[in-house]
């Protein structure tokens, strides 16, 4: 049973309302009855808090006020502020400590594809992959063609995968944009989840095969084939041209089988969308104690949304393995104040409207509760959007809060696994990289029972730990990567999630 109010720390001058709390409902262990309804997952003050004083939520400031709220008064966006004057302390490793690993003969293991190269897969799939928007049609058809019963011969492939996007000219021939696409490119292009690659162009565009080739150090060769429509005769050569390349690679493809490896050869992506009040109570954190048992058994995990960290940086500088890592991540921050200030934004333009209406109220009160799914381990290096992911340990990529912009970075840097926690219901997937959606309550998961793969929601009502919970995930993260198929795959998901960050002017 959903208790009536959860206190997150004793600090706290808010409550969160475990279910919906009616007016004139008085709140557990308190002398204070709600004035007004107050949603479930909202906020209901449990002090009186003047104008300008700050609010407090996981005994941090999630904003201050903006009007004065009496004790039982509905805490949110009617009275609560980002405000200007909240400075963060740094203290860049003041909590790093030694990671506690596993011995390596009692790691965890799951059932992977060893790559020529030493690298593992989770899933195996051939990726056809465009250099600019021109080729897009050309690609879904192609991939059209292995449809079907059309692999029903290869059961050891998941598919052919195009992977396509409305970017690729109009654009600088130089400078980070490109640089960026390129990077996304040849991120995937290289991604252990594709047994074989075909670079796909048209010919004319900005973004060239040839230069991409060469900035990003690829080499072309079986496994990494290009075509160009303007030199292949046109779209309907290309197309049979491509099938024919890629039906030639099918037998090779197929010829894997999944060994016993450690864990360590996971990299795990950390996304939450669709965040409401729960999230971080209860899936947030308990995705924070897998990725704990994760770089335990010497794993990585990649936390990123910078602009969905802001105001919650602090907590993770005080785990920098260093004051470069941690002054890369405020730097990032920074450009990030700048970014928003020169388009006409700002960085308290989240939370979205879904958001505020699961109770979240500010930018800080999403923040903290989003970096709860990087755990308690050190940060160990912060890296830029789709550059490639080494580890182990904790890692941050800058990324924009978009999560298909911010999933498809991570993949590009090699993610072979994904996470993604939701309270309102986001529906996600990202081939060749298997998505798990951890729904924040049990309502979720009951209404949305085909996209979810597991409910975090016991947390809230007293029936499961954070722990518990997380080890559960962890397990789970170990079963998809040996081949289970996550709910977003049997819906087909992942073939139009593929969005590289398009950076600087359209032209």
């Amino acid at each position: 049973m959903a208790s009536l109010t959860i206190r997150l720390h004793p600090a706290d001058n808010v409550v969160v309302a475990g279910a919906d709390l009616p007016e004139g409902t008085p709140l557990p262990d308190t002398d204070v009855v709600a004035w007004t309804t107050i949603p479930s997952g909202h906020k209901v003050a449990v002090q009186a808090i003047a104008v300008g004083e700050p609010v407090r939520k996981y005994n941090q400031v999630i904003g201050f006020a903006t009007a004065p709220i009496a004790p039982g008064d509905h805490v949110h966006v009617h009275n609560i502020g980002v405000g200007d004057s909240f400075e963060r302390d740094y203290a860049f490793g003041a909590d790093v400590h030694p990671t506690d690993l596993v011995p390596e003969a009692e790691r965890a293991t799951f059932q992977g594809i060893v790559r020529p190269d030493g690298r593992v897969a989770t899933r195996n799939y051939i990726g056809i992959l465009t250099t600019v928007n021109c080729s897009a049609t050309a690609a879904r058809m192609i991939a059209d063609q292995f449809r079907g019963d059309a692999l029903a011969a290869y059961p050891n492939i998941d598919g052919v995968v195009a992977l396509t996007h409305a970017y690729g000219c109009g654009m600088g021939s130089q400078g980070d944009a490109i640089d960026a696409l390129r990077r996304t490119i040849a991120g995937y292009a290289r991604h252990p989840n594709f047994a074989a690659v075909l670079v796909l162009g048209l010919g004319c565009e900005v973004n060239q095969i040839d230069k991409l080739v060469e900035v990003e150090g690829l080499t072309v060769g079986d496994t990494l084939q290009t075509l160009a429509i303007q030199e292949s005769g046109g779209t309907a050569a290309t197309v049979r041209a491509s099938v024919e390349r890629i039906r030639a690679l099918l037998p090779r493809v197929n010829d894997v089988t999944r060994e016993t490896v450690p864990a360590s050869h996971l990299i795990l992506a950390l996304q939450c969308g669709g965040s409401d009040g729960y999230s971080g109570i209860t899936a947030n954190p308990a995705l924070g104690h897998a990725v704990d048992l994760l770089i335990r058994n010497g794993g990585t995990a990649v936390l990123s949304e910078t602009p969905e960290v802001y105001g919650a940086e602090h907590l993770l500088t005080r785990r920098a393995v260093s004051p470069a890592v941690g002054e890369t991540l405020v730097e990032r921050i920074r450009w990030w104040e700048d970014y928003t200030s020169r388009t006409g934004g700002e960085m308290n333009n989240n939370p979205s409207p879904g958001n505020k209406k699961g109770g979240l109220t500010t930018i800080l009160e999403k923040s903290l509760g989003a970096v709860a799914k990087a755990g308690t381990t050190n940060l160990v290096e912060v890296v830029r959007y789709a550059e490639p992911i080494t580890g182990p340990g904790l890692v941050f990529m800058d990324t924009p809060g978009y999560d298909p912009v911010s999933a498809t970075g991570q993949v590009a840097g090699g993610a072979n696994v994904l996470c993604f926690t939701t309270g309102r219901g986001s529906v996600f997937g990202c081939k060749p990289t298997p998505s798990l959606k951890l729904a924040t309550n049990t309502p979720l998961f009951r209404k949305m029972p085909d996209d979810m793969d597991i409910d975090c929601g016991a947390i809230a009502t007293g029936d499961a730990t954070i722990e518990e919970v997380g080890r559960a995930i962890f397990q789970l993260i170990l079963d998809t990567a040996s081949g289970k198929k996550t709910k977003s795959e049997e819906l087909g998901f992942g073939s139009d999630e593929f969005t590289p960050w398009q950076m600087g002017a359209v032209m």
